[in-house]
């Protein structure tokens, strides 16, 4: 399979910057793959479409102060560390630049005021470095919420780059299509007896890398770390005995659903990583429905939604994006599938 088959052009100016004022005025549009129908809605008509006993399954990760900025050792030059996955407390795979400058046994001292600093430990293939933290209680004090690379303007209130419903910390990007749910409008879907459940996965940098390859079989895609509760895991088991959609937020809901399901049914609680890459051909055996935002070209995200409605169909629909002038990325608007 082709990496170039998942490539699309998109004018920059739809790429949007900020986020729409109220979170679930976005747009949305919905693709029905039994007819290949696309309608324009918004978000806040999302109870039109689902039905009582639907199940939505959220990923409730929260993003980390991940981008550290500082200096190597006092006096010298700037260098900005984007950590990436906790190996285990005060270690972690990053990203650093300079990367080549950053070599093992280099620190950086880290600004606002905190002694604390980050020690290059090793370096690893696709230029991750191993970073150890001298005191990783003061992330908060001492880091930012990183943005995506293609978003320039400054966000006011970091609270927007996180779901309302947000309550484990550890992701490095937003699981951006929970950022269009309001609480009112997450209790309007309550009062109409859509089930609400949560499971956790951690999203790490796979979010920041496109597909390089030309086979995209060939990509290597990185851990992340999962967790699905055995409470969760026995609603989801009796919601698919019953015949009920299980309805995902979010590509990376999808992947921690099918991943477990991979290990076989009925579901069972797990807490470790996640590796799957689903590309066209991929049989899924849990998601029904997918809510989505719009993603890169060449990544591995657009790859999962064309291998969950058809590629020709999803790229039918960005092309339809276009043209009606959707806001694209992170703070853009987003699909439903159903």
């Amino acid at each position: 399979m082709l990496t170039r088959d998942f490539e699309y052009t998109l004018p920059e100016d739809m790429i949007a910057q900020v986020p729409i004022e109220p979170r679930d005025h976005s747009r949305l549009m919905l693709i029905d793959r039994s007819t290949t129908n696309i309608e324009h809605h918004h978000f806040h008509e999302l109870p039109a479409f689902l039905k009582e006993g639907d199940v939505l399954v959220f990923n409730d990760s929260r993003v980390i102060p991940a981008r550290l900025i500082g200096r190597k050792d006092p006096g010298r030059g700037r260098a900005e560390i984007l950590l990436l996955r906790r190996l285990e407390p005060g270690l972690w795979e990053a990203l650093a630049r300079p990367g080549r400058r950053l070599k093992p046994g280099a620190r950086v001292q880290l600004c606002k005021g905190t002694p604390c600093e980050a020690e290059i430990i090793a370096g690893r293939d696709g230029g991750i470095k191993i970073v150890r933290l001298s005191d990783e209680s003061a992330l908060p004090h001492v880091g930012v919420v990183p943005l995506p690379p293609y978003i320039h303007a400054p966000l006011a209130d970091p609270e927007r780059y996180q779901t309302v419903y947000a309550r484990t910390n550890g992701s490095v990007a937003a699981p951006t299509a929970g950022l269009h749910f309001t609480p009112e409008l997450l209790r309007k879907l309550s009062d109409a007896g859509v089930e609400m459940l949560f499971v956790t996965l951690h999203i790490g940098l796979d979010t920041f890398r496109p597909v390089a390859e030309e086979e995209a079989e060939s990509h290597a895609i990185h851990k992340e770390y999962g967790e699905i509760t055995e409470d969760t895991a026995r609603k989801l088991n009796r919601a698919m005995e019953e015949g009920r959609r299980i309805v995902a937020v979010g590509t990376t809901t999808v992947r921690l659903l099918e991943s477990l399901a991979c290990r076989g049914l009925p579901l069972r609680p797990c807490a470790g990583e996640v590796d799957l890459f689903i590309l066209p051909g991929f049989r899924f055996r849990v998601t029904n429905a997918m809510i989505t935002n719009f993603h890169l070209p060449r990544s591995t995200l657009l790859m999962l939604v064309s291998a969950f409605a058809g590629r020709d169909l999803v790229l039918r629909a960005y092309e339809e994006a276009i043209s009606h002038r959707y806001r694209f990325y992170s703070f853009g608007d987003c699909m439903i599938i159903l």
